[in-house]
């Protein structure tokens, strides 16, 4: 007799996993492509304004991850899942609605608003690939879901200069493109997850597999007491710590290109997209190094371990982002190339502005933000604004930013290495009934150490240099 027919069912769960956190990715990377398109052209916040719409997100991050993790756990994932994706797109969409006059109030509202429903993703996500996947697949359906994190940063950057201008005229239907999905996401959730226990699309031999290496669990609720009682749980509470630098590259990436090296809107999209698809290739590999590891006969916590490690070593080398160095210089080659600049509508430098600029003549600057802070002083508000980008093009001396974009992306790659597999770790060592909140409490202090790191770089950029 052959052996029985495995069946893929939580392949396909797998998939909506990878959906959901695409979409939730979309939603909080929105920001992190227009945040300097907002900040400086749309409705001028200082930068530490722009720290305190990060922190409101992250403290609703943190204060939702406790939460959500324990409700996740006590009504399951497929009601938590609905739950956190209806909350996160009322609030994605709802920044649309924030006008002028009360940018800052609004955008922490919704930024607050967002980051309470985001944080039921991972937390169910987990607890998801805990339920349908054998012990030595689950790194490896984690890196795949986690994949989608990147793709959802991708996504931003290639959808939102099709629809906003690079003077933030559209900016409200960014915030729009990911309502219609989640809706869809919702719909083919409801419709097509149950427990793998009571799943007709579950073959019997899908089932024993599923448990094959990690038997089911009773899914009796596992009290708080119980759970913050054993160090597994701090140890990867301090470990979720790390989450800091993956929030500074989804936050403040698009920002420190654009004020270092002049990167607009546009100019953005493709240094992000590379970051993203090597963070994605960094998810994937994370998840299969280590479950190959594992079916080649190592023990699981060395197995884990093993791709922790590379995952740490792949993110040293950004330290050396900050000594890229740039300039930006009003010489002869400058006052050439913007004979023929042209503001996105079209129309070319004026005659006296020209005249104008040549104030500047000789001076090199070392960042975009000293030399557009520069350029304002000599030229009107309406020219400066308009005629940024062709400028900041013209002065810029060399393209070195493409060695911050590989610095950053391989350590972007090697943090999403270190992320698969510690949130695996979780899944290996507690049960089921515990992963969500376990998660939620880890993911809780990687939030809290961004908030922090949040607020001292809106301090110190606030004090160095040209305020935003």
């Amino acid at each position: 007799m052959g052996t029985p027919r495995i069946g893929g069912y939580r392949w396909r769960i797998l998939a909506l996993l990878f959906a959901a956190t695409t979409i939730n990715y979309m939603d909080r990377s929105i920001l992190g492509v227009l945040g300097p398109t907002l900040q400086y052209k749309v409705f001028h916040w200082s930068d530490r304004d722009f720290a305190a719409i990060n922190i409101a997100f992250k403290s609703a991050y943190a204060i939702g991850l406790v939460t959500m993790g324990a409700v996740i756990d006590r009504i399951g994932t497929r009601a938590g899942y609905t739950l956190s994706i209806a909350l996160w797109s009322f609030f994605g969409m709802a920044h649309a609605l924030v006008r002028p006059a009360f940018s800052l109030l609004g955008f922490c509202i919704a930024r607050f608003g967002l980051g309470l429903g985001e944080s039921g993703n991972f937390p169910c996500a987990i607890k998801t690939a805990a339920e349908w996947f054998p012990r030595r697949e689950r790194a490896f359906a984690t890196g795949v879901f986690n994949a989608g994190a990147n793709v959802g940063a991708i996504m931003a950057p290639l959808i939102i200069p099709l629809i906003v201008l690079p003077d933030g005229t559209h900016w409200q239907f960014a915030f729009l493109t990911t309502g219609f999905l989640s809706m869809v996401w919702i719909v083919f959730w409801l419709g097509t997850y149950r427990p793998p226990g009571s799943h007709s699309g579950v073959s019997a031999a899908e089932m024993d597999y599923i448990h094959s290496d990690s038997p089911p669990t009773s899914g009796a609720r596992i009290p708080w007491r119980r759970i913050l009682g054993v160090r597994e749980t701090w140890a990867f509470s301090i470990a979720k710590v790390t989450d800091a630098a993956w929030w500074f590259y989804l936050f403040w990436g698009g920002k420190y290109l654009y004020d270092r090296f002049g990167l607009d809107i546009k100019g953005l999209a493709l240094p992000l997209i590379i970051i993203y698809v090597v963070s994605d290739v960094g998810s994937i590999f994370g998840g299969w190094f280590s479950s190959t590891l594992i079916k080649r006969g190592w023990p699981v916590p060395k197995a884990r371990k093993t791709a922790l490690l590379v995952g740490a070593v792949m993110v040293l080398p950004v330290v050396l982002v900050t000594r890229v160095a740039t300039r930006f210089d009003a010489d002869g080659p400058f006052f050439s190339r913007i004979a023929s600049a042209r503001a996105a509508g079209g129309e070319p430098l004026s005659d006296g502005s020209r005249a104008a600029l040549h104030a500047l003549a000789g001076r090199s600057f070392g960042s975009a933000k000293e030399f557009t802070a520069a350029v304002a002083t000599v030229l009107p508000a309406p020219d400066a604004a308009r005629f940024e980008s062709a400028l900041v093009k013209s002065a810029r001396s060399d393209s070195y930013y493409w060695i911050a974009v590989a610095l950053i992306a391989l350590a972007a790659a090697g943090h999403q290495v270190w992320s698969c597999n510690l949130f695996t770790v979780v899944s290996d060592i507690f049960p089921k009934a515990a992963t969500a909140s376990v998660i939620g409490f880890g993911g809780m202090c990687g939030a809290l150490a961004g908030l922090v790191a949040d607020f001292g770089l809106g301090q110190v950029l606030s004090s160095s240099g040209p305020e935003g």
